[in-house]
């Protein structure tokens, strides 16, 4: 066996298994070694276990990274965000600090308009510009991979703009940046009132050009009440799986539309939101395989109830965590605090919650085979906690405990 790094001296190595999303109560079990060891070759885990079968090595020996008796855990996988934009929207945050609803706010012309207001005038360079420190700071609490949307031009040159965007900065920082077009985020200015004729354009002519630029991995709809309707949605989500795109649905935040069961019907790799999805569709996302990816810092922002977690499970979902880092609803990508909200208000065990950050969160962009739990042949994504066991990152409440970040066999951040 060859190995390139060996990470020794590890307390606890906490971890779920496999290479596809774990489901239902199974997530509430993650597989824990005490006094354990990783090998790595190159960019792949080669060998994981306790110390004492720590194997010998042919070759040149490897570099030797002592745990100094704290826990490892896989680096996190955050499968829901925006973070590639312009501009703020901090006087809407405020303006909901004192009552004003969502919806409201968007009827205004603010909202998710004033995001693309900004972001049309960004050319490339500037966009970049603002999305390194985001990817800086989710490097720093242990994000590994991230999932990035477009859906702040909503005409096709600045959504191609953002895409490209990520494709840059996904060569240009440690994180990998899986990409989604999100066109469908919001009806734009000049097809106001025609939702149904923007999507019309978006299939004739965005779609072909999203895929012909060759960055989005998935297609993204804002499926809610007011702003996309279920038909609408359907017939632009079939239209992106013929262009071989992965489906993704924001679906079921504000009313019960039932976005939820849209995702199970077409087989979408994941719903999100989901704080008022229908039971019965939950049960039906559960049998067709979707993701059910819940983002607790926006209800925590919005003040609204927070997804049931718990709920998911019982029905037999896989369910994952994500940020939702965005300029509007959630400026924030604070995977502590998602920790804690999950574990305090969702009914989530920590063991369900540490799933749901890495190996569902992977799942949930369709990387469960390669990333996502620290065993041989994944990825060598994974972190070094100060602190001596994993349960410290719910106990040490809403604070980055991330000491150590291993990228691909690589030390790419060192806070200590």
């Amino acid at each position: 066996m060859k190995a390139t790094l060996v990470v020794r001296n590890i307390g606890q190595l906490a971890t779920p298994l496999g290479s596809r999303a774990v489901r239902g109560k199974k997530m509430d079990h993650v597989s824990v070694t005490q006094n354990a060891a990783v090998a790595v070759n190159v960019d792949t885990i080669v060998w994981a276990g306790p110390e004492t079968g720590l194997p010998a090595f042919d070759g040149p020996q490897p570099e030797i990274l002592d745990a100094r008796g704290r826990a490892v855990v896989p680096g996190f996988v955050d499968s829901h965000t925006h973070v590639v934009f312009a501009g703020f929207r901090d006087e809407e945050f405020l303006w909901r600090a004192s009552g004003v609803p969502y919806m409201e706010i968007h009827k205004r012309g603010g909202g998710i308009a004033t995001s693309v207001r900004a972001t049309r005038q960004a050319g490339t360079a500037e966009l970049m510009s603002q999305a390194s420190p985001r990817l800086e700071r989710m490097l720093e609490l242990g994000v590994t991979t991230v999932e990035g949307k477009s859906g702040y031009g909503l005409d096709l040159d600045t959504e191609l703009r953002q895409l490209d965007a990520m494709k840059r900065l996904d060569v240009l920082q440690p994180v990998d940046i899986v990409p989604t077009y999100m066109g469908a985020h919001s009806v734009p200015e000049e097809w106001k009132g025609q939702p149904s004729a923007y999507v019309d354009w978006m299939i004739q002519n965005a779609l072909p050009a999203v895929r012909d630029q060759g960055v989005a991995r998935f297609c993204d709809v804002f499926c809610e009440r007011g702003v996309f309707e279920l038909d609408d949605s359907r017939r632009y989500l079939e239209a992106a799986r013929a262009a071989g795109f992965g489906l993704k649905l924001h679906a079921d935040e504000i009313v019960r539309l039932g976005g939820a069961g849209l995702a199970a019907e077409l087989g979408a790799t994941s719903a999100d939101h989901l704080l008022k999805a229908d039971p019965a569709d939950l049960g039906r996302m559960a049998e067709a395989g979707v993701v059910a990816t819940c983002l607790p810092l926006t209800a925590f922002v919005l003040r609204e109830p927070y997804a049931d977690a718990r709920a998911m499970m019982e029905a037999g979902c896989a369910v994952a965590l994500a940020s939702d880092l965005n300029p509007g609803s959630c400026y924030s990508q604070s995977i502590p605090l998602v920790i804690a909200l999950a574990v305090l208000y969702m009914g989530m065990s920590l063991e369900a919650a540490l799933t749901a950050l890495t190996l569902n969160g992977a799942a949930a962009l369709g990387l469960s085979a390669d990333r996502g739990s620290i065993e041989a042949g994944k990825l060598a994504d994974f972190l070094i906690l100060d602190a001596p066991s994993y349960r410290h990152l719910a106990y040490h409440t809403a604070m980055n405990i991330v000491d150590t970040v291993v990228k691909r066999g690589k030390i790419v951040c060192v806070r200590s």
